[in-house]
């Protein structure tokens, strides 16, 4: 196995487990290492801290172990087996009306790089490196093992975050075109081969299931709708109306397929392909009265990321003061909004302030009912506080 050298004093992280070595750390490497190679990670005093994938970039080794052990099949099987456990411990295996979870995240399940999602009985695996992209045979011959005949198909679905190598998408093992999940008793069709992530955004779960409560009598927006998951848990909810938005043509599709497979024929329901800023400008701002057919007193905003970078930061918190004191103009009192963030360089703070900056920009008060996150099933590693992407608040506004 190949090595890795260490600047003196830059083992320091790894020493409180963070699982990212940055190239600035490096003082040198073996020669003819390729990316996507295992290496064993030493000091400047040529001691052993830990074993890693290797790549070019930023982040130069995913650490897969502080202990000096061999990386092979049994390695995954024992990593998947620890997976497929805590998500047994939450109540998400052989639940009769959630067949939809994930299975590994990345760091969270000390498999940095990696992401597997559960969709019935189909597994779809993404690779964010190029370690896991060459082990993805292996992993899914272990997940198979593992999984104890809960799945007959694997999915590989990394065209998007390897785009640079152009892996080819497809099944691995199997192949199904059956594609339709449950999360808490709803069907939807996961789309892994059009869709974003791996079909669904299954880190809403919880989330939704809150709105639900929030749902009955109202007139609710959801805004970047996607796969129109919100939507059908407001109609499930008891909703008046429900209006879904998204500027994708193919989401807005999918969302009403998703309607009609738990709400057929459902006249509450009405889906738009508009620009979301475009959408929330040409609504009719509210007074107590108003009796406008788009009056929403419940508005969903689940945008993509804004900030993928940290050089993206600024904007980005500038787009969600924007969008929510959009929203906040809008809504009507005593409406509530449900509003997200899926940026990780976005902090908690950083998104609490855009927010609040939004409600005293439209002048609403408003208060904190909820504050939200990524559920179980998207675990953050302890020692890895980046890896909490997902922030949400639920606000009652008068």
């Amino acid at each position: 196995m190949k090595q890795v050298y260490l600047k003196r004093g830059k083992e320091e992280s790894l020493l409180r487990f963070h699982p990212w070595i940055f190239s600035g750390a490096i003082h040198h490497a073996d020669k003819d290492i390729d990316e996507g190679d295992i290496v064993r990670v030493l000091t400047a005093d040529g001691a052993f801290i830990a074993t890693g994938h290797y790549q070019q970039g930023s982040i130069a080794v995913r650490v897969l172990s502080f202990e000096d052990i061999t990386i092979d099949e049994a390695f995954w099987h024992q990593r998947l087996n620890e997976a497929l456990q805590a998500r047994k411990a939450i109540g998400l295996v052989d639940n009769p009306v959630t067949t939809a979870f994930r299975l590994v995240h990345g760091e969270g399940d000390m498999l940095p790089g990696l992401i597997i999602d559960i969709y019935g009985q189909t597994a779809v695996m993404q690779a964010h490196s190029i370690g896991m992209h060459l082990e993805r045979h292996a992993i899914a011959r272990q997940l198979m093992e593992v999984m104890e005949g809960r799945i007959q198909h694997v999915y590989y679905k990394s065209e998007t975050t390897l785009s640079f190598m152009e892996p080819e998408n497809g099944f691995i093992i199997g192949g199904s075109d059956e594609n339709v999940a449950l999360e808490n008793g709803l069907r939807f069709y996961a789309d892994w081969v059009r869709g974003q992530k791996t079909g669904f955004f299954v880190d809403q779960r919880e989330n939704r299931a809150l709105l639900e409560h929030y749902a009955h009598g109202r007139k609710v927006l959801n805004m970047f709708c996607y796969t129109g998951g919100f939507s059908f848990y407001a109609m499930r909810g008891g909703a008046e109306l429900v209006h879904s938005v998204d500027s994708s043509a193919k989401a807005i599709e999918l969302t009403r397929r998703n309607v009609e497979l738990n709400f057929p024929n459902d006249p509450r329901h009405e889906a738009f392909c508009e620009d979301a800023f475009k959408f929330l400008e040409e609504i009719p701002s509210l007074a107590p009265d108003s009796k406008s057919p788009y009056s929403y007193d419940l508005i969903i905003l689940d945008p993509p990321a804004f900030a993928k970078h940290r050089g993206a930061l600024h904007n980005a918190l500038k787009g969600y003061t924007r969008l929510n004191a959009k929203a906040f103009e809008k809504i009507a009192p005593g409406g509530i909004l449900f509003t997200f963030s899926c940026s990780q360089v976005v902090t908690k703070d950083h998104f609490r302030n855009a927010v609040f900056t939004a409600a005293a920009q439209a002048h609403r008060s408003v208060r904190i009912l909820h504050q939200l996150h990524q559920p179980a099933d998207h675990p953050i590693n302890i020692y890895h506080p980046e890896g909490e992407y997902l922030k949400g608040l639920v606000l009652f506004v008068e």
